[in-house]
């Protein structure tokens, strides 16, 4: 009888450790999926298509996001200095842009985190002129308009060009324009050269309204773009910015492994032809690595020259705002 009473007592005692552990787990469960409860990731991109239509429409962030209860919301944009400003509001938490928009965001004292780096920046931005122009250099283009988008990295590029190349801003009339308007005044000769990036380099170049004057490689200045991340939301959430590099770099080799057909779809958006999106490939290969101390360093440069010329406010240290732990873990432990 006294060993019946004992197998007993022992079968309680297991039963209740069993149904605690069970209870535990299912509680951890709930508590996890209240952790992202309500939450919404905010993505910007610049246009409407490209790799991240291909992603947007094949809704590869939102089946990964929503195996945590988190919801995504895309916002498009023409240039980087608007998604800063929408960072700086709360209403972005992550973005794709070019190196000046970020060294301006910081110098702004936007709490900002510097993610991973998508593009190398050697020829993804240049300096344009008309197809008939005669011009062989920066300096035949003296007293000619220039079009930039303020605060991109064509800005950057165009202001440290005319410096490499031992000239002054006053040499030229240089005037502030989006794209959208830039191109049309190209076009019509409304401006004499164009500082910008892909796709527009190779779709003018390639079309013959436009020819390379000038190019980073050929200055010797770098134009890297980068994946930022809002502070607050990276600090809280750092496994959905995590995720969500993840999900690019499943973008990213679809791209890759199926350039042809990205090709073609890619030409289709922007009812170009298929070389045009050819030559940005060529151009402008998306990657997403960890950021050097080289990159790191080159940044920087650019940093204390806009400094130098008084178009930002105070100096900064990039370094500050980079912050590599997101990429890295994305890279070790990849999407199955």
């Amino acid at each position: 009888m006294k060993l019946f009473r004992n197998s007993l007592l022992v079968m309680l005692v297991l039963t209740v450790f069993a149904t605690g552990c069970a209870s535990n787990e299912k509680s951890a469960g709930k508590n996890e999926a209240n952790k992202y409860e309500g939450v919404t990731i905010k993505i910007g991109v610049q246009g409407s298509g490209g790799m991240f239509g291909k992603a947007r429409e094949e809704k590869w962030y939102e089946q990964e996001f929503d195996k945590l209860g988190v919801k995504v919301e895309w916002t498009e944009f023409q240039s980087g200095p608007p998604m800063t400003e929408a960072i700086a509001s709360n209403k972005l938490d992550i973005a794709t842009l070019g190196n000046m928009p970020v060294i301006a965001a910081q110098a702004a004292g936007i709490p900002i985190k510097i993610i991973s780096q998508v593009l190398e920046g050697t020829n993804n931005v240049a300096l344009l002129v008309p197809g008939s122009s005669t011009a062989q250099k920066l300096e035949d283009l003296k007293g000619k308009k220039i079009a930039v988008t303020k605060g991109s990295n064509a800005y950057n590029f165009l202001y440290r060009g005319i410096e490499e190349s031992g000239l002054k801003e006053a040499d030229f009339e240089i005037i502030q324009l989006q794209p959208d308007e830039a191109q049309p005044a190209f076009e019509t000769g409304g401006v004499d050269a164009w500082a910008t990036w892909d796709p527009y380099i190779t779709l003018n170049a390639l079309t013959g309204k436009g020819k390379v004057l000038t190019d980073g490689e050929q200055l010797g200045v770098l134009s890297p773009s980068f994946v930022i991340s809002r502070s607050a939301f990276a600090e809280k959430y750092p496994e959905l910015v995590t995720l969500y590099l993840k999900v690019t770099n499943k973008a990213i080799a679809w791209e890759t492994d199926n350039r042809a057909e990205a090709t073609e779809r890619y030409a289709a958006e922007r009812n170009i032809p298929a070389a045009v999106i050819e030559g940005t490939f060529e151009r402008s290969q998306m990657i997403n690595i960890p950021i050097s101390d080289a990159v790191v360093e080159e940044l920087q440069k650019t940093a204390d020259f806009q400094f130098n010329i008084k178009n930002i406010r105070k100096e900064i240290e990039v370094s500050k705002i980079t912050d590599n732990q997101y990429i890295e873990a994305a890279l070790k432990e990849p999407l199955k």
